[in-house]
């Protein structure tokens, strides 16, 4: 007998999970490292969704603050000695948050293109200072010789050189991410900034500091793409001002789409489904590009609120997520950028 549909629902999270944790005893190395590699780019576009989806602010600067936190490990790194986690990645991760304080500032007095633009703009700001100047290598970039290493009191809980630890460890930042933000968004924090996406002229009427929730919501989603950016960093040894660039705030905005923006997990989803497509299709044809946008605009056309949408309708008639509506350009209100 099958499942009842809200009960088939539930399962889903639960069987994922289980998969997750037994993947690296069932698969090769090259999976567990690959599964990993997703993992970090789903936590950066799930932290792109609280602006994008849950704001509806489209911001094209977030590999910019992902790629800032990596490089902020390659400049604290010893040459040939692992760096500590517990205090490079704070300060990474903390760089992050200050250009994305810095960066929302000013971007956020704009709205609709304008803001898309600007934060366009910022982001390749970043991209050219550390492709044309010597920080960090230039446009060679940087190797990391050494992961970083998580020591508490000379004990060393995990070994991130090792890829089953460290697919572990991504696996938990994961999970953190996923509690992190569904709290963020059930708050009345959460829910001011949905009511200023909804409607801001309305938002601010009821007393709503706009201007300020919405940093907020910037900042955190900045921090949080800095963290994957760190770990990204630490898993290949190597950063590129292509970490940078607009391409992969593009990527990111992608799998935002493509996975769902009316969920937290629904990046996550997106980011599995698009790179998972992008490596199966390259060991086919050499056109993998064109056949994977293909697929790409087929699940916009046929799953307006993205493949997160499937797992709702296992929940049956009317338990079915109404999709967030994406951002559309609006003129400025007249109080714009104050409160």
């Amino acid at each position: 007998m099958a499942p009842p549909p809200v009960a088939a629902g539930r399962l889903l999270p639960a069987l994922a999970l289980a998969a997750a944790l037994a993947l690296p005893f069932l698969a090769p190395g090259y999976y567990v490292q690959f599964a990993s590699k997703v993992l970090l780019i789903g936590v950066a576009a799930m932290a792109l969704n609280l602006v994008v989806g849950f704001g509806g602010l489209v911001s094209l600067c977030h590999a910019a603050l992902f790629g800032l936190a990596g490089y902020g490990l390659a400049l604290l790194s010893p040459k040939y000695d692992p760096a500590p986690v517990l205090t490079t990645l704070p300060l990474a991760v903390a760089g992050s948050a200050i250009a994305a304080l810095l960066i929302g500032a000013l971007c956020l007095r704009t709205r609709g293109i304008y803001f898309i633009m600007v934060t366009l703009a910022f982001g390749e700001m970043l991209f050219f200072l550390f492709h044309d100047t010597a920080i960090g290598g230039g446009s060679d970039g940087a190797f990391i010789y050494v992961k970083p290493e998580i020591v508490l009191f000379g004990w060393k809980p995990v070994d991130l050189e090792k890829p089953a630890q460290f697919y572990f460890t991504a696996l938990a930042l994961t999970l953190a991410t996923i509690l992190l933000l569904r709290a963020i968004v059930a708050s009345p924090f959460g829910r001011a900034l949905a009511a200023a996406r909804d409607n801001e002229r309305r938002a601010r009427s009821l007393g709503f500091p706009v201007y300020r929730i919405r940093l907020t919501a910037f900042v955190i989603s900045g921090a949080l793409a800095g963290v994957a950016g760190y770990f990204t960093a630490a898993q290949f040894g190597f950063v590129a001002p292509q970490m940078l660039g607009w391409h992969l705030s593009a990527l990111l905005l992608v799998m935002v789409v493509l996975g769902g923006m009316g969920s937290v997990t629904g990046p996550l989803v997106g980011a599995f489904a698009l790179l998972g497509i992008e490596e199966a299709l390259k060991s086919t044809t050499e056109h993998w590009k064109l056949i994977e946008g293909l697929i790409v605009i087929l699940v916009v056309l046929t799953l307006p609120g993205g493949l997160r949408q499937l797992a709702a309708m296992l929940a049956g008639p009317g338990k079915e997520r109404a999709p967030i509506r994406p951002p559309a350009p609006a003129a400025p209100a007249p109080e714009a950028g104050h409160g």
